[in-house]
């Protein structure tokens, strides 16, 4: 690149500082204004200066060169005031460079991360809920539209690292809210990587994520559980929170029809129901009157969309949905509601599940007609886990004035959803009903 190319570069980057949006210019006018008294009051005692000492011809002769009385007032103006305001704006600009390098990413100009933070700050008010990794794979997306993100997780799980650390510590189960965490990072590198690694080998830690054993720490030295997330969100610098759908111990219950018989079994407990042999039949909550975690409901009530789903339908998304006075809040919210069914059926849970089975069991635990739009994904391309096969929309979903389908698969991982397209949709879903809110 030519030098010229590169000092009109540098003009173009600076011209970007007065775009709309930045809240930049008030400063930079605020500065420029302080410069200009400065500049009034420096003038006043030249002036000054001249007028006593006026029998000095050497000192007028200088004074009348630096002030350029050769050339026309209107001119001089121009000259000393661009030179003014350009000597402002580097100098602030070399400044700000300066002050916050060890902030911004290489390769990437101060400005653009500025612009990025402010467009994503006025985002729209979104909540998702659900849990599990379809959740985590869908604030991946949403995070790069706003920062007004509020995450609503389950805490029924009952399994793994957060079974074993719910029944040691009595505390609710960390390892969704981690996920999300995770995810909603802004910066998913090595910070990241250390809250989502998991302890193999022989011991007490093995099967233990250290982002686990972190929550469970937080909680005992900030004392609730509430106060680990939020810390953990500060070490992680989240884009928007990740909140418990309530802080009551809850357990997940289901009535399941066992296969060639027609006898059903009670299963207790959210890791055993899709080990269980059967159909679920219908699933809820022990106790049925947690109440919602209070910041959950002012969330909910705010939001210009709600998003349930992607994730296990019996296991992850119900029991957010079975807290009765969230269910509530969701039903009197004025928000976009949209239910984001799976690409693929879930072993144990939803064995030959097609997209409106989805959707009727959920509106047969929560009521008709909660949802505004139902999306499912149409793209059947790639080569699913042996134990799952395709969530199709049949011509029952089709039928369905609510549904909308579109591209949502993940190319290298057809059984997932692409976080990019799936978030782009639902903006565009969003825009539909409220209009563009930037």
């Amino acid at each position: 690149m030519s030098k010229r190319d590169d000092f009109t570069n540098n003009l173009r980057l600076i011209g970007r500082w007065f775009a709309p949006g930045l809240g930049v210019k008030r400063w930079y006018f605020v500065i420029l204004a302080g410069v200009t008294l400065l500049g009034v009051g420096l003038a006043m005692f030249l002036l000054g200066l001249y007028r006593t000492d006026s029998t000095n011809p050497l000192l007028l002769e200088i004074l009348s060169y630096a002030s350029l009385r050769f050339l026309p007032r209107v001119l001089r103006a121009l000259i000393f005031g661009g030179l003014g305001v350009g000597l402002v704006v580097y100098g602030i600009w070399r400044l700000n460079n300066s002050l916050l390098r060890p902030y911004v990413r290489p390769g990437r100009p101060l400005v653009d991360e500025l612009a990025n933070y402010r467009r994503r700050e006025r985002g729209p008010r979104i909540v998702a809920i659900g849990g599990g990794h379809g959740l985590a794979n869908l604030l991946r997306g949403l995070k790069q539209y706003t920062r007004n993100l509020t995450a609503v997780v389950t805490v029924a799980d009952d399994g793994g690292s957060s079974g074993r650390l719910r029944e040691s510590f009595g505390i609710l189960p960390p390892g969704d809210i981690r996920n999300c965490l995770a995810a909603l990072s802004n910066d998913e590198q090595m910070l990241t990587q250390l809250f989502q690694y998991r302890f193999s080998g022989a011991g007490n830690l093995d099967g233990h994520s250290f982002g686990n054993l972190f929550i469970t720490a937080l909680a005992e030295i900030t004392g609730s559980f509430e106060g680990a997330i939020a810390e953990s969100g500060k070490v992680l610098s989240v884009s928007g929170r990740v909140l418990p759908s309530t802080l009551h111990n809850v357990k997940l219950v289901a009535d399941m029809q066992l296969p060639n018989s027609p006898n059903q079994v009670r299963v207790e407990g959210e890791s055993r129901i899709p080990q269980m042999a059967g159909k679920v039949q219908h699933v809820w909550l022990e106790p049925n009157d947690a109440p919602a975690y209070p910041p959950v409901i002012k969330a909910i009530l705010n939001a210009d969309m709600i998003v349930v789903g992607p994730g296990s339908l019996y296991t992850s998304l119900l029991p957010n949905l079975l807290v009765h006075d969230l269910l509530g809040a969701i039903q009197a919210s004025r928000a976009v509601k949209v239910y984001v069914s799976n690409i693929a059926t879930q072993k144990g849970e939803t064995d030959l599940y097609s997209c409106y089975d989805h959707v009727r069991a959920l509106e047969e635990h929560v009521g008709d007609r909660l949802f505004d739009v139902v999306l499912c994904n149409e793209n059947y391309e790639g080569q699913l886990l042996d134990d799952s096969q395709w969530v199709r929309a049949d011509e029952k979903t089709l039928a369905d004035s609510r549904v909308r389908c579109a591209d949502l698969a993940d190319g290298n991982h057809p059984w997932r959803h692409d976080s990019k397209k799936l978030a782009e949709t639902l903006i565009e879903i969003l825009d539909e009903y409220t209009g563009p809110l930037d």
